[in-house]
């Protein structure tokens, strides 16, 4: 008679799964809390503790730490050897482990921290050439035809549940090493030369597939959204009220809009096209605001993803519908709204929840990943400091925090020329500054007027100043720090422009 050792945190479907396999001539052991749900449900089985003769001691830490159990299922029933050994201490094989993990990083504790289970996961998932190891219910029914079928599971079906094992346990010491680098305080050697707090000495990220994209950057791509095991994101409970399954780009740019649109406390939206936005506005409500933004470059705004951090009404789904647009994601969308937006059948519709802020910025290198603290962007600051002999004007400050907070979400060499809260100009990418100071220019095409214009890294030379004065506008922010800022700051002041030094770069590559 084959043998099952169930001990699962999650329940569901433990014990019906239990009563199958008792109805197909499966002896069954279990223990604590699972060994009651099975018991509960009027199933035969036998307590751990009549394997071992040992009770649960330590307050729990021990239970199934014991070479009767471990031997049950490390064993070869192959290997004469161990053979020999399973006769001498009354060890009989078991063939098939259930079980599953605390979900450590939703309430993370030493006494969290499961020993027994991760080790009896692992010795059934090491001996799979006989042994099944089953860590998800989902499996449960699958197992269970599979062995109603044919008596037994096949070396494919438990090499399978081995490495989903395997990436079960992983994932788990992920969490737990996690928890380490959250909780612990950083010594002051610990720091890094510019003083902010280290990165964790290794990273262990464990990550599942959870969203089959149509394609990646191309049609030829495959392309899919991991999550982190065990966290979720405005991703996981976002509603998509219409349109086609997402793509790589969908999903890469739509997180670049709702990231920057949620930066803005009062209504605004947020054009993106390929990663960069190409219209931001902020508005009385969240029309106004729409139609602002996509004035800013109507011809960018063609194909694009758009994002507002209010309810959408009627009005704005009328303006909308006529550019034709990959996404739109807000927090809601009114009725009417809905049904003006399902009128474009391929047009993404996506309501969904504010973003979490993001543990680290990571891209991919040969060999490993690069990785840096997320950049912060912070609105004005005691460190910002106006160098100018004229300062902004009130309203001057406004535009230029709202400069700042756009240029900071576009690609370096990054310079945006804005007015009344709304974007004219973006220049995005450019190998050299004066190059997206002239396309800034270009797109603005003198709506920046008497309005500001901000640059994500200092300008090296006076000519980047030159050109904003050649914009019309009428204040400048910049981080400030190049060897020539004297010359710089002389040139505002031949031109009679206001200039804030913020002491800090956002280049974004």
């Amino acid at each position: 008679m084959p043998t099952a050792l169930l001990s699962v945190y999650d329940k569901s479907g433990i014990a019906e799964f239990a009563a199958e396999l008792s109805g197909l001539g499966w002896s069954l052991v279990s223990s604590g809390g699972t060994a009651r749900a099975i018991a509960d449900a009027g199933i035969e089985v036998t307590d751990v503790v009549e394997l071992t003769g040992v009770p649960a001691i330590l307050g729990h830490r021990v239970v199934t730490l014991h070479p009767t159990v471990h031997g049950g299922i490390l064993a070869n029933t192959a290997d004469p050897e161990h053979r020999a050994d399973m006769d001498a201490y009354g060890i009989e094989p078991i063939d098939l482990v259930v079980g599953n993990l605390y979900p450590f990083s939703t309430d993370p504790s030493v006494e969290l921290i499961d020993i027994g289970g991760p080790a009896m996961v692992r010795a059934a998932a090491k001996n799979h050439d006989r042994v099944g190891v089953v860590v998800d219910p989902d499996d449960y029914a699958p197992v269970l035809a599979e062995l109603r079928a044919d008596g037994a599971l096949s070396a494919e079906t438990r090499r399978r549940l081995a490495r989903a094992a395997f990436a079960h346990t992983a994932a788990y010491d992920a969490a737990i090493v996690t928890w380490f680098d959250e909780s612990v305080d950083l010594t002051d050697d610990e720091e890094n030369e510019t003083g902010d707090t280290a990165l964790p000495a290794s990273l262990h990220l464990a990550l599942e597939n959870v969203q089959p994209l149509r394609y990646g950057e191309n049609p030829h791509q495959a392309g899919a959204r991991y999550r982190q095991v065990g966290a979720t994101g405005w991703w996981d409970s976002m509603t998509q009220h219409g349109g086609k399954e997402l793509s790589y780009l969908n999903v890469f740019d739509t997180e670049a809009a709702w990231r920057l649109v949620n930066r803005f406390d009062d209504p605004a939206c947020v054009v993106v096209k390929h990663a960069n936005p190409c219209g931001v506005a902020v508005a009385p409500d969240a029309t106004e605001a729409y139609i602002r933004a996509n004035a800013c470059d109507p011809v960018s705004a063609f194909g694009g993803i758009v994002a507002i951090n209010r309810a959408v009404p009627a009005s704005l789904a009328t303006a909308l519908v006529e550019v034709f647009t990959e996404v739109v994601v807000a927090p809601s969308f009114d009725i009417a709204a809905l049904e003006i937006l399902g009128s474009k059948k391929n047009l993404r519709v996506i309501s969904a929840n504010p973003p979490s802020p993001l543990p680290f910025d990571v891209r991919p290198v040969d060999g490993g990943l690069l990785v840096q603290q997320p950049d912060p962007i912070a609105g004005r600051s005691p460190d910002w400091r106006v160098v100018t002999d004229v300062a902004p004007t009130d309203d001057q400050w406004g535009d230029l925090e709202f400069a700042w907070q756009v240029c900071a979400a576009v690609s370096s060499n990054a310079i945006v020329y804005t007015k009344d809260l709304q974007a004219f100009g973006i220049g995005a990418g450019q190998q050299n500054r004066l190059d997206s100071a002239r396309i800034a220019a270009e797109r603005a095409d003198g709506r920046a007027v008497g309005g500001a214009c901000a640059s994500d890294a200092f300008f090296p030379f006076r000519d980047g100043l030159d050109a904003a004065h050649a914009a019309g506008v009428a204040a400048v922010i910049q981080p400030g720090g190049s060897v020539r800022d004297d010359e710089v700051i002389a040139a505002a002041n031949e031109h009679g422009i206001a200039m804030v030094f913020t002491g800090q770069r956002h280049f974004r590559h």
